[in-house]
C-alpha cells in the first residue's frame, strides 16, 4: 500500500502524515516544552518562598498548604475561565493557571525535604558559625534537594499533561493538535500529538532524574560512608552525622 494512502484512508498510524504537516508538529511541540519548562520555573520560584514561610511559621504553613489545596481542586477549564477576564485569550492564561497547579506539589515537597533535614547537622553546622543563608544553602538545600526534585518531577509530569488543555484558549502546544484532530476526526493527528505528549513526560522525567543524580552523588553511595559534600571545613563531625541521616 502506498505510504501517502493512509491520509487519504484516514489512518491512525500515518508516515505521510510527519512529512506534510512537520512543521505544525514542530511548532506545538516547542510551544508546549515552552510552556512546560516556563510554568515549572515560575512554580518552583514561587513555592520556594512559600514553603520557607511554611517551615517557619506553622499558622502561615497551614494558610499556605491550604490555599495550594483549594486551588488544585479547580477543575482547569473553570480555572482558565477565570483568569481570562484579567489575562485574556494568551499563553499568560495558560501559564498562570499551570504555576497555580504546580504550587501543591512543589510547596509541600520543598517542605517535607527541609522538615527532613536531621537537627544534628544543623546544629553542627550552626556550631562552626554557619549563619542563616550559609545554613539554608550549603546545608539544608543539599540534604532536602531528593525530596524537591522529587517535586520537581512530579509537578514537571502534571504540568505536561495539563499544558494539553490550554488549547482551549488555543494555547495548548500539543493540545492544540489533539483537540482540533478530534473535531475534525483526523486519527493520525490525535495519536500522533497524544504519543508525542507522553514521550515527552517521560523524556523529561528522566533528564530531572538524570540532574539529580548530579547534584546529589551520596545518593548513589550505596553502602558506603556517605558525605556532606556542600559544608566546607571543619567536616569530621559534620560529615558523619550528614552520612548517618543521609
Amino acid at each position: 500500500m502506498a505510504s501517502g494512502d493512509c491520509l487519504k484512508r484516514n489512518s491512525w498510524i500515518c508516515g505521510k502524515y510527519f512529512d506534510e504537516y512537520s512543521g505544525e508538529i514542530t511548532d506545538a511541540l516547542r510551544e508546549h516544552v515552552y510552556l512546560t519548562v516556563v510554568s515549572v520555573a515560575i512554580g518552583v520560584l514561587v513555592a520556594f518562598p512559600m514553603a520557607l514561610a511554611a517551615r517557619r511559621w506553622r499558622p502561615a504553613g497551614s494558610v499556605l498548604l491550604g490555599s495550594t489545596t483549594i486551588l488544585y481542586t479547580i477543575p482547569s477549564l473553570a480555572m482558565f475561565a477565570i483568569l481570562q477576564p484579567f489575562t485574556g485569550l494568551t499563553e499568560t492564561t495558560v501559564i498562570i493557571g499551570l504555576v497555580l497547579y504546580s504550587l501543591t506539589i512543589l510547596v509541600r515537597n520543598m517542605l517535607a525535604g527541609l522538615r527532613a533535614v536531621p537537627p544534628d547537622v544543623v546544629e553542627a553546622a550552626k556550631g562552626m558559625g554557619y549563619g542563616p543563608g550559609r545554613l539554608l544553602f550549603q546545608v539544608e538545600l543539599p540534604l532536602a534537594l531528593p525530596a524537591i526534585m522529587a517535586g520537581v518531577r512530579v509537578a514537571t509530569v502534571s504540568t505536561v499533561a495539563l499544558t494539553t488543555v490550554g488549547a482551549i484558549v488555543g494555547s495548548g502546544g500539543l493540545g492544540n493538535l489533539i483537540y482540533s484532530g478530534i473535531d475534525t476526526l483526523f486519527k493520525a493527528q490525535v495519536l500522533t500529538a497524544s504519543v508525542l505528549c507522553v514521550a515527552l513526560a517521560i523524556v523529561a522525567d528522566l533528564l530531572l532524574l538524570g540532574v539529580q543524580r548530579l547534584l546529589t552523588p551520596w545518593e548513589r553511595a550505596g553502602g558506603r560512608k556517605r558525605r556532606l559534600p556542600y559544608v566546607s571545613a571543619p567536616t569530621a563531625e559534620v560529615d558523619t552525622r550528614a552520612g548517618a541521616a543521609a
